[in-house]
């Protein structure tokens, strides 16, 4: 099955309004490509399933695809009338929990397919009457972006869904790089002091990401690379998951509860061999990755036992972002340019993550690698709004998670879509969550200097 392409483009400040709409072409076009491949690679039966009680039926993730966009861009900016409002309700994913969406009335494979088509087609007579600016939702394509990163987060969750699918294969892709570049240290020093925090002028920035605001960080120590599968299984080895010392009483209570003894979707063959489940195909556990599919609990768990600990979603942005030269915050950890295949692995270009060392190029100034794509990593930072937050354009984008009993990931995933990635870049979820694409990386304090 072939995977959809990346295609980059330069930031949309400055850019024509031609230029923009083209820009804004390019990346629905490519969301909806992805989403035909995670779609139309299972027959109908897969389609209406729901493979885990943590997911939705993969043809609820593709109508509600289409009901979004046909929600915010064919009416709230088109004007029109709704292609289907009628099935606003049935596809809201507030009204309606994951493991409750398949006793819904779903629009079957076909019906969903046509539904989406047809919204797609109005969208296109929407972007081509608009001037992209004149309210806040046009200006510079604000909504088409919006919509653009929804499908893209969607078709990351689609994939979660398909690691969690039971049968044969139906993905394909390339391996991801298996030979790493020579990464020099293992620990990076950040330098104290003020840093820029998220962003006020990034125009698809979604709300949780502003505004822009200075934050002291005291110096800290993080590790120049993702935690690999063989450092974790040192961990392991050492007895990692028996002994509650390494534990939160929270994390031990959940790793009891739920049986944890290692990765999801790891195995052993009792003859010292690991293995793992990569999307149906059962292969050899490759050490140099970064570890995935560990939830809050084991990296919390391991960080402690390796004499660390996560570190905090400043001190995890200022690592990607602060240049010590121009004392500036960057876009991404390499500078102002969006993504490409030399910079970081993201896209679903390959269906694993990169060994540790493969993106030299898509280092940070003080050489931190592979802090975009490859695994979301977790912090220990609550999902919290920065000062001067306002919800836009709607409170449950993020405003009604703020407080909960979420956990702050960065980064992105091989999973996650450039468009929906960039240094200021917040996801969430609850600290027992591992189905996502979640790995991590940990810091510690410099005595004397504690943040």
């Amino acid at each position: 099955m072939p995977q959809p392409s990346v295609v980059v483009g330069d930031r949309l400040r400055g850019r024509s309004v031609d230029d923009t709409r083209e820009r804004i072409r390019a990346v629905l076009s490519r969301a909806r490509e992805r989403t035909e491949v995670l779609t139309d690679s299972v027959n109908d039966a897969d389609l209406m399933a729901q493979h885990s009680p943590l997911m939705s039926p993969l043809v609820w993730d593709l109508a509600h695809i289409g009901n979004q966009e046909d929600l915010w861009l064919v009416r709230d900016v088109g004007g029109r009338d709704g292609v289907r409002s009628d099935l606003d309700d049935i596809y809201d994913a507030f009204q309606n929990a994951r493991v409750d969406r398949p006793a819904l009335p779903l629009l079957g494979p076909d019906e969903a397919r046509s539904y989406v088509r047809t919204v797609r087609d109005s969208t296109w007579e929407v972007l081509d009457a608009s001037t992209l600016s004149g309210n806040p939702l046009e200006e510079q394509g604000f909504a088409f972006g919006m919509i653009a990163q929804h499908e893209q987060q969607h078709a990351e969750t689609m994939l979660a869904t398909h690691q969690l699918r039971v049968g044969d294969p139906v993905l394909s892709a390339p391996h991801a790089p298996r030979i790493g570049g020579t990464v020099t240290d293992d620990e990076v020093v950040i330098p104290g002091g003020e840093f820029t925090m998220g962003t006020s002028d990034e125009p698809w920035a979604l709300d949780n990401e502003r505004p822009a605001h200075k934050v002291n960080v005291p110096a800290f120590s993080i590790d120049a690379t993702p935690v690999t599968n063989e450092q974790f299984l040192a961990f392991m080895t050492d007895g990692g998951y028996e002994r509650p010392e390494f534990w939160s009483e929270r994390g031990w209570e959940h790793r009891r509860e739920a049986g944890l003894v290692a990765p999801q979707f790891w195995e052993y063959d009792g003859c010292g061999t690991w293995w793992r489940d990569r999307f149906g195909v059962v292969e050899p556990l490759h050490l140099q990755e970064p570890v995935v599919h560990v939830c809050y609990f084991e990296a919390e768990a391991y960080a402690r036992w390796a004499g660390k600990r996560l570190p905090t979603e400043a001190e995890w942005e200022k690592a990607a972002r602060w240049d010590p030269i121009s004392g500036r915050s960057r876009r991404f950890p390499w500078g102002e340019a969006e993504p490409d295949e030399s910079l970081a692995n993201l896209g679903q270009r390959f269906l694993g993550p990169a060994v540790v060392g493969s993106y030299p190029t898509g280092s940070s100034p003080l050489g931190v690698h592979q802090l975009i794509g490859d695994v979301w990593e977790w912090t220990s930072s609550s999902f919290e709004p920065y000062p001067g937050f306002t919800a836009f354009p709607y409170r449950e984008y993020s405003e009604v998670f703020f407080g909960g009993d979420y956990r702050v990931l960065r980064g992105g995933s091989f999973g996650t879509d450039p468009v929906a990635c960039r240094g200021t870049f917040r996801n969430w979820d609850h600290p027992i969550r591992r189905q996502i694409f979640s790995g991590f990386r940990c810091a510690r304090d410099i005595a004397g200097d504690r943040p």
